[in-house]
């Protein structure tokens, strides 16, 4: 059975993750919604297949009858809004990271989807060797996990989309680049008891470079970076009482990570399983066995963990002076 895909918006992300859609078995682009008639054809020719419907609104995307699923590619301070769309015509979304701009407005989104299957699209979850590693760590094969160092930053160009420089659009770099620090931290070490930040910001008021130090349930601790800057390192080290953990460059995809124990020889550690296209393609194939399945959410992506990390990153916010308009008239975490 084929999972007829309708994408919403056509930008960056909407074009990655169709492409990768090439390589899903079932999978295919059935729709593409976009503010313009135009876009929707251009988008269609390029990433879709002869049957591929374009759309001039976002309303007729998700009345479409042959959508199965709508993935949410619009900026992060819409996705409310896109996504009630789709669950008001009964259909299961994929929205974009981060899901909302803070944890009320998640809490209001998956309130709307009640029933229908709604996961947030942190791919790296998807990522086979990310849940290799992750379950390995957790079995205790390395170890007793004690600290983590995870780093994800870009030089971000003034020239850049809108999204991306514009602060009512929800830029900034922990809500896009930060996010995958913090999640990395939490699939490893658990949830976070804490967090220390501090942050530069632009003249517009959102954050250019972050550095966010977490303490973890179990004590262990997380030294988390982001930036949109700088061409940062983009790693990932776990240290345990065993050895070291170490995920080369793109951590959040990485081809490969490498397990040092105290006394012996280096282990490289594979993927046990094909990474499809870049690795949105993953994210897509679990969508697809969640709804074959029946089931309203990700055991992946869980949404009492989305929420978690919303509600973290509205900490942080609040430390370090990063206001939405989302937020409200209170503090940066939406009191």
């Amino acid at each position: 059975m084929t999972t007829r895909w309708g994408i919403l918006a056509t930008g960056r992300i909407a074009r990655d993750f169709a492409t990768n859609l090439r390589s899903v078995p079932g999978a295919a682009v059935g729709a593409v919604g976009s503010r313009s008639l135009e876009s929707a054809e251009a988008f269609a020719r390029a990433h879709g297949d002869v049957d591929t419907r374009p759309h001039a609104s976002y309303d007729e995307l998700v009345s479409d009858p042959d959508v199965d699923v709508v993935y949410v590619a619009s900026p992060h301070a819409v996705h409310l809004e896109h996504a009630r769309l789709a669950f008001a015509a009964g259909k299961p979304v994929l929205c974009e990271k981060p899901l909302t701009l803070n944890r009320p407005d998640g809490e209001a989104l998956f309130a709307e989807a009640g029933d229908l299957f709604c996961m947030e699209a942190m791919w790296m979850a998807c990522h086979p060797l990310i849940r290799e590693v992750q379950r390995r760590l957790l079995a205790g094969d390395f170890g007793t996990p004690r600290q983590l160092h995870a780093d994800l930053g870009f030089v971000v160009p003034q020239t850049a989309s809108a999204r991306m420089v514009e602060r009512d659009l929800g830029a900034g770099a922990l809500l896009d680049m930060g996010i995958y620090p913090l999640t990395f931290a939490r699939m490893m070490l658990g949830p976070f008891v804490r967090v220390a930040a501090s942050g530069d910001l632009s003249s517009a008021g959102f954050d250019l470079d972050v550095a966010v130090a977490g303490t973890h349930e179990h004590g262990a601790v997380s030294a988390l970076t982001t930036s949109m800057t700088s061409s940062s390192p983009r790693t990932a080290t776990i240290a345990t009482d065993a050895g070291r953990l170490d995920l080369p460059r793109d951590f959040h995809h990485p081809p490969y990570a490498v397990w040092t124990p105290l006394d012996g020889e280096p282990e490289r550690i594979e993927t046990p399983a094909p990474v499809l296209g870049t690795g949105l393609g993953n994210e897509a194939a679990h969508v697809q066995d969640c709804l074959r399945d029946g089931l309203t959410e990700s055991p992946l992506v869980p949404r009492a963990q989305t929420l978690e990390l919303l509600d973290v990153m509205d900490e942080i916010r609040g430390q370090i002076g990063v206001h939405y308009d989302a937020d409200g008239t209170g503090d940066p975490t939406g009191g």
